[in-house]
């Protein structure tokens, strides 16, 4: 069988950057373009700006600074636009497990941080995303103390909910979904949130109050409205699903029905 790799070069990559250098929130930012040569095609992306910095270090030049952590796709914290998609080409991956690979010898990547009022650039290509936290604090979370972990079977929940709870819980908060909205929105992310806790029975006795917390905060966050593209859920990497903004919707809606819970 016949594979057709995607690149040249003894299997090497030589790739030209069109880098956003940006050294503070309050200095005008602007793309710089670098060549980096010999990128193993294995190579994540993460380990391929790993690369261009020890390039820049060695001339002299100040690397780009970019949000890195765990690097396998688990803490949310990478998140570059990569040719003006938020982590790359490839659906449901991280930057940090996109492989360069999915990339040709010779091409162009554009690359760019989050783009939000309410993720202002902190330098190059790292955002302040702690509007995030904020939402989360507002009302994400049960608030008596649960104990340790029970038995699996101790509190019954049907398993279609219990389905779609772990569903929702498995946002990363990367905030690709507010990069890849056109009008910056924040409701996958925090409709996920939301929706976690009130499929089940142990956030479900404060699922008002959340609601409404959390829904106060995304906006004072100065995120827009939904746009009902759906851009979100395609560049998720955690495949969280638009259900989660409907979910929002309803638990919102029911919310301002009544006064507290």
């Amino acid at each position: 069988m016949m594979i057709d790799l995607p690149h040249s070069d003894g299997g090497h990559l030589s790739l030209t950057l069109k880098v956003w250098r940006q050294a503070d929130a309050d200095s005008p930012g602007a793309f710089e373009t670098y060549r980096v040569d010999e990128i193993n095609p294995d190579m994540s992306f993460l380990e391929m700006l790993d690369c261009l910095n020890e390039q820049l270090t060695q001339e002299d030049k100040e690397p780009v600074a970019f949000d890195h952590d765990c690097r396998e796709g688990i803490c949310g914290t990478c998140g570059v636009m990569i040719n003006g998609m938020a982590h790359g080409p490839l659906p449901n991956t991280t930057t940090c497990q996109l492989r360069m690979r999915q990339f040709r010898n010779g091409d162009t990547l554009v690359l760019e941080p989050w783009r939000a009022k309410g993720f202002p650039i902190v330098r190059d290509l790292v955002c302040d995303r702690s509007a995030f936290d904020r939402i989360q604090q507002a009302g994400g979370y049960i608030s008596i103390g649960v104990g340790s972990a029970p038995d699996a079977n101790a509190v019954a929940v049907p398993k279609k909910f219990a389905d779609a709870a772990m569903n929702s819980a498995a946002c990363i908060g990367c905030g690709a979904c507010v990069a890849a909205c056109k009008n910056a929105a924040a409701h996958l992310f925090t409709g996920a949130k939301i929706s976690h806790l009130a499929l089940l029975p142990q956030g479900s006795a404060e699922r008002k109050d959340r609601a409404r917390r959390m829904v106060a905060q995304m906006d004072e966050e100065g995120f827009g409205a939904c746009s009902n593209t759906n851009e979100c859920a395609a560049a998720c990497p955690a495949n969280i699903s638009v259900t989660d903004i409907a979910r929002l919707n309803r638990e919102y809606a029911y919310a301002s029905l009544g006064t507290s819970d």
